[in-house]
Protein backbone atom coordinates (compact mmCIF):
# COMPACT_ATOMS: atom_id res chain seq x y z
CA UNK A 1 0.00 0.00 0.00
CA UNK A 2 0.76 3.45 -0.94
CA UNK A 3 2.37 5.86 1.84
CA UNK A 4 -0.19 8.73 2.63
CA UNK A 5 2.46 11.19 2.95
CA UNK A 6 4.07 10.55 -0.28
CA UNK A 7 0.52 11.06 -1.57
CA UNK A 8 -0.40 14.24 0.01
CA UNK A 9 3.17 15.84 -0.44
CA UNK A 10 3.44 16.19 -4.06
CA UNK A 11 3.18 18.98 -5.40
CA UNK A 12 -0.22 19.55 -7.82
CA UNK A 13 1.77 19.13 -11.21
CA UNK A 14 3.13 15.93 -9.65
CA UNK A 15 0.02 14.42 -8.25
CA UNK A 16 -1.36 14.88 -12.19
CA UNK A 17 1.99 13.55 -13.73
CA UNK A 18 1.02 10.65 -10.99
CA UNK A 19 -2.78 10.16 -11.97
CA UNK A 20 -3.77 7.25 -10.63
CA UNK A 21 -5.28 5.59 -13.91
CA UNK A 22 -3.99 1.95 -14.37
CA UNK A 23 -4.38 -1.26 -12.51
CA UNK A 24 -0.37 -1.20 -11.23
CA UNK A 25 -0.84 2.48 -9.59
CA UNK A 26 -4.43 1.19 -8.40
CA UNK A 27 -3.02 -1.44 -6.34
CA UNK A 28 -0.52 1.08 -4.66
CA UNK A 29 -3.70 1.95 -2.37
CA UNK A 30 -5.87 -0.75 -2.66
CA UNK A 31 -6.53 -4.45 -2.73
CA UNK A 32 -8.49 -5.00 -5.95
CA UNK A 33 -11.53 -7.78 -5.37
CA UNK A 34 -11.47 -10.31 -8.76
CA UNK A 35 -14.83 -8.25 -10.22
CA UNK A 36 -12.84 -4.86 -9.54
CA UNK A 37 -9.55 -6.62 -11.89
CA UNK A 38 -12.05 -8.13 -14.22
CA UNK A 39 -13.96 -4.89 -15.33
CA UNK A 40 -10.23 -2.51 -14.93
CA UNK A 41 -8.87 -4.82 -17.74
CA UNK A 42 -12.59 -4.62 -19.86
CA UNK A 43 -13.02 -0.81 -19.51
CA UNK A 44 -12.88 1.06 -22.41
CA UNK A 45 -14.13 4.68 -20.52
CA UNK A 46 -11.99 7.18 -18.75
CA UNK A 47 -10.98 6.69 -15.01
CA UNK A 48 -9.15 7.45 -12.35
CA UNK A 49 -8.46 10.11 -9.78
CA UNK A 50 -5.09 11.88 -8.15
CA UNK A 51 -3.03 9.73 -5.59
CA UNK A 52 -4.25 12.16 -3.29
CA UNK A 53 -7.77 11.13 -3.37
CA UNK A 54 -6.75 7.79 -4.15
CA UNK A 55 -4.97 7.43 -0.89
CA UNK A 56 -8.17 7.82 1.22
CA UNK A 57 -9.57 4.66 0.07
CA UNK A 58 -10.05 1.83 2.37
CA UNK A 59 -7.65 -0.32 0.80
CA UNK A 60 -9.90 -3.77 1.61
CA UNK A 61 -13.77 -2.60 1.12
CA UNK A 62 -14.72 -2.06 -1.79
CA UNK A 63 -17.61 -0.91 -0.49
CA UNK A 64 -15.51 1.89 0.22
CA UNK A 65 -17.16 5.46 -0.67
CA UNK A 66 -14.92 6.91 -2.51
CA UNK A 67 -13.24 3.75 -4.06
CA UNK A 68 -17.20 3.25 -5.52
CA UNK A 69 -16.64 6.89 -7.26
CA UNK A 70 -13.70 6.16 -8.66
CA UNK A 71 -13.48 2.48 -9.64
CA UNK A 72 -15.70 1.45 -12.66
CA UNK A 73 -18.23 -1.03 -12.01
CA UNK A 74 -20.41 -3.89 -14.06
CA UNK A 75 -23.29 -2.25 -13.12
CA UNK A 76 -22.53 1.22 -15.52
CA UNK A 77 -23.49 -1.43 -18.49
CA UNK A 78 -27.37 -1.09 -17.16
CA UNK A 79 -29.54 1.43 -18.84
CA UNK A 80 -33.14 1.21 -16.98
CA UNK A 81 -33.16 4.95 -16.42
CA UNK A 82 -31.05 6.39 -18.12
CA UNK A 83 -31.57 8.38 -20.94
CA UNK A 84 -29.87 8.53 -24.61
CA UNK A 85 -28.31 12.06 -25.58
CA UNK A 86 -28.60 12.96 -22.21
CA UNK A 87 -26.17 16.24 -22.21
CA UNK A 88 -27.58 17.21 -25.49
CA UNK A 89 -30.84 17.83 -23.75
CA UNK A 90 -30.22 18.88 -19.95
CA UNK A 91 -27.71 21.83 -21.93
CA UNK A 92 -29.99 22.14 -24.76
CA UNK A 93 -27.48 22.00 -27.18
CA UNK A 94 -30.28 21.22 -29.67
CA UNK A 95 -32.26 24.36 -30.15
CA UNK A 96 -32.22 27.21 -32.93
CA UNK A 97 -30.28 29.47 -30.53
CA UNK A 98 -26.42 29.35 -32.16
CA UNK A 99 -24.24 29.02 -29.54
CA UNK A 100 -20.28 28.04 -29.50
CA UNK A 101 -20.19 23.91 -27.33
CA UNK A 102 -18.54 25.77 -25.00
CA UNK A 103 -21.19 27.29 -23.63
CA UNK A 104 -24.77 25.64 -22.22
CA UNK A 105 -28.01 27.15 -21.17
CA UNK A 106 -30.90 26.73 -18.50
CA UNK A 107 -31.59 30.60 -18.19
CA UNK A 108 -31.71 33.72 -19.60
CA UNK A 109 -29.58 35.67 -17.36
CA UNK A 110 -26.89 32.99 -16.55
CA UNK A 111 -24.50 29.80 -18.77
CA UNK A 112 -22.11 27.68 -17.85
CA UNK A 113 -18.80 27.72 -20.11
CA UNK A 114 -16.93 24.46 -20.39
CA UNK A 115 -13.21 25.18 -20.55
CA UNK A 116 -11.73 21.71 -20.52
CA UNK A 117 -12.19 18.02 -20.40
CA UNK A 118 -10.04 17.13 -17.64
CA UNK A 119 -10.84 16.12 -14.30
CA UNK A 120 -9.17 15.51 -10.94
CA UNK A 121 -11.09 12.41 -10.86
CA UNK A 122 -13.36 10.96 -13.51
CA UNK A 123 -16.91 10.33 -11.54
CA UNK A 124 -18.74 7.21 -11.84
CA UNK A 125 -21.64 8.89 -11.38
CA UNK A 126 -20.90 12.43 -13.81
CA UNK A 127 -23.98 13.93 -15.65
CA UNK A 128 -21.08 14.74 -18.19
CA UNK A 129 -20.34 11.06 -18.54
CA UNK A 130 -21.55 11.07 -22.04
CA UNK A 131 -18.86 13.56 -22.95
CA UNK A 132 -15.85 13.00 -20.29
CA UNK A 133 -16.00 9.95 -19.37
CA UNK A 134 -17.33 7.19 -22.48
CA UNK A 135 -16.24 9.95 -25.10
CA UNK A 136 -19.36 9.06 -27.12
CA UNK A 137 -19.63 12.64 -27.97
CA UNK A 138 -16.96 15.36 -29.33
CA UNK A 139 -17.17 19.28 -28.24
CA UNK A 140 -15.02 21.85 -29.29
CA UNK A 141 -14.07 24.00 -26.10
CA UNK A 142 -12.88 26.97 -27.83
CA UNK A 143 -12.30 29.12 -25.11
CA UNK A 144 -12.13 32.28 -27.49
CA UNK A 145 -15.44 31.61 -29.09
CA UNK A 146 -17.14 31.01 -25.51
CA UNK A 147 -15.80 34.72 -24.46
CA UNK A 148 -16.67 36.30 -27.30
CA UNK A 149 -20.14 34.86 -27.25
CA UNK A 150 -20.58 36.03 -24.05
CA UNK A 151 -19.72 39.09 -24.70
CA UNK A 152 -22.50 39.91 -27.68
CA UNK A 153 -25.15 38.75 -25.19
CA UNK A 154 -25.65 41.76 -22.54
CA UNK A 155 -28.42 39.83 -20.77
CA UNK A 156 -25.76 37.17 -19.51
CA UNK A 157 -24.42 38.65 -15.89
CA UNK A 158 -23.55 35.45 -14.50
CA UNK A 159 -20.76 33.08 -15.92
CA UNK A 160 -20.00 29.74 -14.40
CA UNK A 161 -16.85 28.04 -15.38
CA UNK A 162 -16.68 24.18 -15.63
CA UNK A 163 -15.54 21.40 -16.99
CA UNK A 164 -13.97 18.98 -16.63
CA UNK A 165 -12.09 20.70 -13.68
CA UNK A 166 -10.96 24.19 -14.70
CA UNK A 167 -8.80 24.80 -11.94
CA UNK A 168 -6.68 21.90 -13.68
CA UNK A 169 -5.95 25.02 -16.11
CA UNK A 170 -2.40 26.49 -15.73
CA UNK A 171 -2.60 29.38 -13.84
CA UNK A 172 -2.24 32.05 -17.23
CA UNK A 173 -5.13 30.62 -18.68
CA UNK A 174 -7.30 31.16 -15.51
CA UNK A 175 -6.09 34.54 -15.05
CA UNK A 176 -6.56 35.13 -19.00
CA UNK A 177 -10.34 33.78 -18.16
CA UNK A 178 -11.10 35.90 -15.51
CA UNK A 179 -9.74 38.67 -16.72
CA UNK A 180 -10.98 38.83 -20.23
CA UNK A 181 -14.94 38.18 -18.63
CA UNK A 182 -13.88 40.76 -16.21
CA UNK A 183 -13.34 43.52 -19.15
CA UNK A 184 -17.06 42.41 -20.51
CA UNK A 185 -19.14 45.36 -18.88
CA UNK A 186 -22.45 43.11 -18.55
CA UNK A 187 -20.48 40.31 -16.36
CA UNK A 188 -21.61 40.64 -12.53
CA UNK A 189 -19.97 37.75 -11.27
CA UNK A 190 -17.62 34.07 -12.29
CA UNK A 191 -18.38 31.13 -10.66
CA UNK A 192 -15.87 28.06 -10.74
CA UNK A 193 -17.39 24.75 -10.70
CA UNK A 194 -14.37 22.01 -9.34
CA UNK A 195 -13.54 19.32 -7.10
CA UNK A 196 -9.87 20.46 -7.05
CA UNK A 197 -10.54 21.59 -2.92
CA UNK A 198 -11.44 17.91 -2.37
CA UNK A 199 -9.58 15.93 -4.73
CA UNK A 200 -6.43 17.74 -5.54
CA UNK A 201 -6.39 20.50 -2.65
CA UNK A 202 -2.42 21.00 -3.53
CA UNK A 203 -3.61 23.00 -6.19
CA UNK A 204 -4.53 26.14 -4.39
CA UNK A 205 -1.20 27.72 -4.62
CA UNK A 206 -0.23 30.78 -3.56
CA UNK A 207 -0.42 31.68 -7.24
CA UNK A 208 -3.48 31.08 -7.65
CA UNK A 209 -4.97 32.87 -4.64
CA UNK A 210 -3.53 35.51 -6.16
CA UNK A 211 -5.06 35.25 -9.60
CA UNK A 212 -8.54 34.12 -7.58
CA UNK A 213 -8.33 36.71 -4.84
CA UNK A 214 -8.58 40.33 -4.33
CA UNK A 215 -11.92 42.71 -3.81
CA UNK A 216 -13.24 43.17 -7.48
CA UNK A 217 -16.47 44.67 -8.25
CA UNK A 218 -17.06 40.88 -10.38
CA UNK A 219 -16.64 38.93 -7.24
CA UNK A 220 -15.44 34.87 -7.83
CA UNK A 221 -17.39 32.20 -5.97
CA UNK A 222 -16.58 28.70 -5.88
CA UNK A 223 -18.18 25.20 -5.84
CA UNK A 224 -16.90 22.20 -5.49
CA UNK A 225 -18.37 18.69 -4.64
CA UNK A 226 -17.74 16.40 -1.65
CA UNK A 227 -20.06 13.31 -1.50
CA UNK A 228 -19.08 11.93 1.50
CA UNK A 229 -17.56 13.08 4.95
CA UNK A 230 -14.16 10.78 4.61
CA UNK A 231 -13.66 13.50 1.96
CA UNK A 232 -12.92 16.16 3.96
CA UNK A 233 -9.25 15.91 5.10
CA UNK A 234 -7.08 18.89 6.92
CA UNK A 235 -5.44 19.10 3.29
CA UNK A 236 -9.19 20.36 2.06
CA UNK A 237 -9.58 22.37 5.31
CA UNK A 238 -6.45 24.42 4.43
CA UNK A 239 -7.12 25.11 1.10
CA UNK A 240 -11.10 26.04 1.65
CA UNK A 241 -9.16 28.47 3.87
CA UNK A 242 -6.75 29.46 1.77
CA UNK A 243 -9.26 30.19 -0.85
CA UNK A 244 -11.63 32.56 2.09
CA UNK A 245 -8.77 34.58 3.23
CA UNK A 246 -7.85 35.29 -0.67
CA UNK A 247 -11.78 36.37 -0.96
CA UNK A 248 -13.10 32.89 -2.69
CA UNK A 249 -16.21 31.76 -0.77
CA UNK A 250 -17.09 27.93 -0.97
CA UNK A 251 -19.96 26.27 -1.20
CA UNK A 252 -20.76 22.37 -1.65
CA UNK A 253 -23.17 20.53 -4.27
CA UNK A 254 -23.23 17.15 -3.52
CA UNK A 255 -25.35 14.30 -5.88
CA UNK A 256 -27.12 12.31 -3.64
CA UNK A 257 -25.65 8.62 -3.96
CA UNK A 258 -27.22 5.22 -3.00
CA UNK A 259 -24.98 3.41 -1.22
CA UNK A 260 -22.33 6.26 -0.27
CA UNK A 261 -24.38 9.50 1.32
CA UNK A 262 -28.14 7.99 1.20
CA UNK A 263 -28.61 7.36 5.23
CA UNK A 264 -29.38 9.33 8.08
CA UNK A 265 -25.82 9.16 9.80
CA UNK A 266 -24.05 9.83 6.73
CA UNK A 267 -26.03 12.33 5.38
CA UNK A 268 -25.85 14.26 9.17
CA UNK A 269 -22.33 14.10 9.48
CA UNK A 270 -21.53 15.11 6.11
CA UNK A 271 -23.32 18.21 6.58
CA UNK A 272 -21.85 18.70 9.82
CA UNK A 273 -18.44 18.32 8.64
CA UNK A 274 -18.37 20.84 5.77
CA UNK A 275 -19.33 23.32 8.02
CA UNK A 276 -16.89 22.58 10.40
CA UNK A 277 -14.21 23.11 7.54
CA UNK A 278 -15.57 26.00 6.62
CA UNK A 279 -17.33 24.90 3.16
CA UNK A 280 -21.19 26.26 2.99
CA UNK A 281 -23.49 23.41 2.01
CA UNK A 282 -25.44 24.72 -0.66
CA UNK A 283 -26.92 21.72 -3.07
CA UNK A 284 -27.81 18.39 -2.85
CA UNK A 285 -28.59 17.10 -6.24
CA UNK A 286 -30.68 14.17 -7.18
CA UNK A 287 -28.52 12.11 -9.73
CA UNK A 288 -29.40 12.59 -13.11
CA UNK A 289 -30.72 11.07 -16.01
CA UNK A 290 -27.02 10.32 -17.68
CA UNK A 291 -27.03 6.74 -18.82
CA UNK A 292 -24.91 4.10 -17.21
CA UNK A 293 -25.23 5.01 -13.30
CA UNK A 294 -29.07 3.89 -12.27
CA UNK A 295 -27.31 2.00 -9.39
CA UNK A 296 -26.20 5.25 -8.13
CA UNK A 297 -30.03 6.53 -8.25
CA UNK A 298 -32.21 6.36 -4.65
CA UNK A 299 -36.07 6.95 -4.92
CA UNK A 300 -36.52 10.69 -5.46
CA UNK A 301 -38.25 11.39 -2.23
CA UNK A 302 -35.10 10.37 -0.83
CA UNK A 303 -33.01 13.60 -0.57
CA UNK A 304 -36.03 15.39 0.77
CA UNK A 305 -36.29 12.35 3.53
CA UNK A 306 -33.01 12.71 4.59
CA UNK A 307 -33.32 16.25 5.32
CA UNK A 308 -35.94 16.09 7.20
CA UNK A 309 -34.64 13.10 9.17
CA UNK A 310 -30.67 13.84 9.33
CA UNK A 311 -30.58 17.65 9.28
CA UNK A 312 -34.09 19.60 10.05
CA UNK A 313 -34.24 20.73 13.54
CA UNK A 314 -31.42 18.27 14.27
CA UNK A 315 -28.32 20.47 13.51
CA UNK A 316 -28.03 24.39 12.58
CA UNK A 317 -30.04 26.04 9.02
CA UNK A 318 -26.71 26.58 8.11
CA UNK A 319 -26.02 22.47 7.17
CA UNK A 320 -29.16 22.71 5.28
CA UNK A 321 -28.84 22.33 1.90
CA UNK A 322 -31.40 22.77 -1.26
CA UNK A 323 -32.53 19.52 -2.46
CA UNK A 324 -32.97 19.90 -6.53
CA UNK A 325 -33.47 17.89 -9.80
CA UNK A 326 -30.95 19.99 -12.80
CA UNK A 327 -33.36 19.64 -15.76
CA UNK A 328 -33.29 20.98 -19.57
CA UNK A 329 -35.39 23.85 -17.92
CA UNK A 330 -33.55 24.63 -14.39
CA UNK A 331 -33.17 23.17 -11.65
CA UNK A 332 -36.04 22.12 -10.33
CA UNK A 333 -36.62 21.89 -6.29
CA UNK A 334 -37.68 18.38 -4.40
CA UNK A 335 -38.62 19.57 -1.12
CA UNK A 336 -42.01 18.56 -0.18
CA UNK A 337 -44.31 20.44 2.69
CA UNK A 338 -43.29 18.05 5.74
CA UNK A 339 -44.05 20.81 8.30
CA UNK A 340 -47.99 22.09 7.12
CA UNK A 341 -50.53 19.88 7.84
CA UNK A 342 -52.97 21.66 8.18
CA UNK A 343 -54.95 24.57 7.28
CA UNK A 344 -58.52 26.08 7.45
CA UNK A 345 -59.62 29.32 7.59
CA UNK A 346 -58.54 29.95 11.16
CA UNK A 347 -54.92 28.78 11.43
CA UNK A 348 -52.01 26.78 10.09
CA UNK A 349 -50.75 23.57 12.27
CA UNK A 350 -47.43 23.21 12.38
CA UNK A 351 -45.26 19.76 13.32
CA UNK A 352 -41.55 20.28 13.79
CA UNK A 353 -38.84 17.37 13.85
CA UNK A 354 -39.83 16.08 17.29
CA UNK A 355 -43.50 15.21 15.68
CA UNK A 356 -44.64 18.53 18.38
CA UNK A 357 -47.34 20.74 16.96
CA UNK A 358 -48.11 24.48 17.05
CA UNK A 359 -50.37 26.69 15.45
CA UNK A 360 -50.16 30.18 12.84
CA UNK A 361 -52.68 32.39 12.37
CA UNK A 362 -54.01 32.46 9.13
CA UNK A 363 -53.85 35.99 7.50
CA UNK A 364 -55.95 37.06 4.55
CA UNK A 365 -55.36 38.84 1.66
Amino acid sequence: MSDDRGATTQTWQQQLANFVNTIERLEQYVNLTDDERQILEQNKTTWGTTPYFASLMDADDPQCPIRKQVIPSSLEQQNTYGMDDYLMWKENRDTEEQRPDSIARQYKDRVAFTVTQTCGIYCRHCFRKELVVDGDLTFDFNVDDGLEWISQHPEVRDVLITGGDPLLLPDEKIAYLIERLRAIPHIQMIRFGSRVPIVLPQRITPELKNILGGNHKVPIWLNTQCNHPKELTEHTAQAVYDLMTCGVNVGNQAVLLKGINDDVETFRELHQKLLRVRIRPYYVFYCEAAPGIDHFRTPVEKGAELIRDALRGHTTGLAQPMYVVATNIGKIPLMPDYYIVDKDDEQYTLRNHKGQITHLPNIPE
